[in-house]
């Protein structure tokens, strides 16, 4: 599926620059060093998200060799852009596994670069996936960090249900494994809920009109609407959807609108707008409000906004050092043999590997004066993905 390249327009030259298609975070460093490979989307329609993702890796490899490194070697960092194609992507990846042969992957992209990118590492290289995806994925030699379905929206949907009397859904996503995974689930709790879907389309990412969907949703009588579109798609939908005066109709729900897509949606667009998600940036918790000291410290104060999908990639580097010190090695042989269990401290709170996934704590925010505020947690919630 072709994409349109979405990059938001506040985006500076020096920005564009930083984020090259292969890019080294550190100078020459000696050859004795842990090659870190992280895939995060630079152009497409996530574009949005990579400047937070790129600097959400770069504290936690900082803090990392600061603190001695992972097993007394410094980690050297080469990003590469996973917003194009799956193809596109896997050239990429190519070449830093080939290429550079990096030690380890990360990944906060799509579902179809994951797979992509899983047939080409076959098992034999460290891979830790870590944005918001459709659950299910148990290939051997990946962690998966990013939220499922059972746990954005089983404890969501009734909750919605009981507290803003909705009863009537419209899903809209974008045409991929991860929007129809999605709403394949959503449909069970929305029926457990005694709601029903009264409507449900995908749409391409080149998707710039959104006059005959929001006609049908309106027709259709929702009160409300699951979003799951990416990107500029979701910030363009979100807009139209205010402008065409649904909100007065219908609540809107979104698992993937996390702060940057909330600044382009503009707070004048998102009356009743609620997002489901493990982390925003000002979750009432001491890791999370120190974690966002040190990013803006840092980054400063106009640095791309703290969000789920960048905060990820800050937990992946910390994941896959927990994994390599309990392994005593980074081969992706000895980390598989003693990753159950493996535990690590994040801006989340603590949390364990169990089967490939983790479960966590999961968040309910309702958009007010542009910032999310946290309406509901629901705690310690199963990722609902086993892998044996």
């Amino acid at each position: 599926m072709k994409r349109r390249e979405f990059l938001t327009s506040s985006m500076s030259a020096a920005l564009l620059a930083a984020l090259a298609p292969t890019f080294v975070s550190s100078p020459a460093l000696a050859a004795d060093t842990i090659k870190l490979g992280v895939m995060i989307p630079m152009s497409g329609p996530a574009g949005l998200f990579g400047p937070s993702s790129k600097n959400c890796t770069e504290m936690a490899v900082e803090e990392i060799n600061k603190s001695g490194g992972i097993l007394g070697k410094q980690i050297e960092v080469f990003y590469a852009d996973a917003g194009g194609s799956p193809s596109d992507a896997l050239k990429n990846a190519v070449r830093l596994y080939k290429g550079e042969k990096v030690d380890a992957f990360i990944g906060m992209h799509d579902s179809a670069v994951r797979g992509a990118l899983i047939n080409l590492f076959k098992g034999n290289v460290p891979y830790i996936y870590t944005p918001i995806y459709e659950g299910g994925e148990c290939a051997e030699g990946t962690y998966v960090l990013g939220e499922t379905p059972a746990q954005q929206l089983a404890p969501v949907i009734p909750w919605l249900t009981k507290n803003k009397n909705v009863s009537k859904w419209y899903l809209i996503g974008n045409d991929y494994n991860w929007p129809r995974d999605s709403n394949a689930a959503a449909k069970d709790y929305i029926r457990a809920s005694g709601g029903e879907v009264v409507g449900e389309e995908y749409l391409p990412f080149t998707a710039d009109n959104f006059d005959s969907s929001l006609a049908k949703i309106k027709a259709s009588g929702a009160d409300a609407v699951l979003i799951t579109l990416v990107g500029g798609a979701s910030v363009g939908f979100n807009r139209a959807f205010a402008n065409f005066g649904l909100d007065k109709q219908a609540l809107r729900l979104g698992t993937l609108i996390e702060e940057n897509t909330l600044a382009g949606i503009g707070p004048e667009n998102a009356a009743r707008l609620y997002s489901s998600s493990g982390y925003f940036q000002n979750i009432d918790s001491p890791q999370a409000a120190s974690f966002s000291k040190r990013y803006y410290d840092k980054f400063g104060s106009d640095a791309p906004a703290l969000n789920a999908l960048g905060e990820s990639c800050y937990d992946g580097v910390y994941l896959f050092n927990a994994l390599a010190n309990r392994a005593k090695a980074v081969s992706q042989e000895k980390i598989t043999s003693t990753s159950e269990g493996v535990s690590f401290s994040s801006p989340r709170g603590d949390m364990t590997l169990t089967q490939g996934h983790v479960d966590k704590d999961i968040y309910l925010a309702e958009a007010v004066n542009g910032a999310f505020r946290v309406v509901e947690t629901f705690g310690n919630v199963p990722s609902g993905s086993t892998c044996s």
